[in-house]
């Protein structure tokens, strides 16, 4: 099972699905629902499923144009 996720049983799951899914989204805790004492489905956030994805996204910094040359005409180009 996933660490520091919240076990639910099969029946309060049903009674009260759309409170824990907004519980999720806001927490980012997964669910765990059980059937019997046994797990059965995982409720996860999207969030953390896109994070995990993209986790260099925004970690470049663009500077400037590295391809054109940085210095002026050599003496050999002329």
């Amino acid at each position: 099972m996933v660490k520091n996720a919240k076990i639910v049983p099969a029946s309060q799951f049903k009674a009260k699905c759309l409170a824990l899914l907004d519980e999720v989204a806001a927490t980012g805790q997964p669910i765990v629902v059980t059937k019997h004492g046994k797990p059965v489905a995982q409720v996860v956030s999207i969030r953390d499923e896109t994070e995990t994805i993209n986790p260099l996204k925004g970690s470049v910094l663009y500077q400037k144009d590295i391809v054109s040359p940085i210095l002026g005409p050599w003496e050999m180009d002329q």
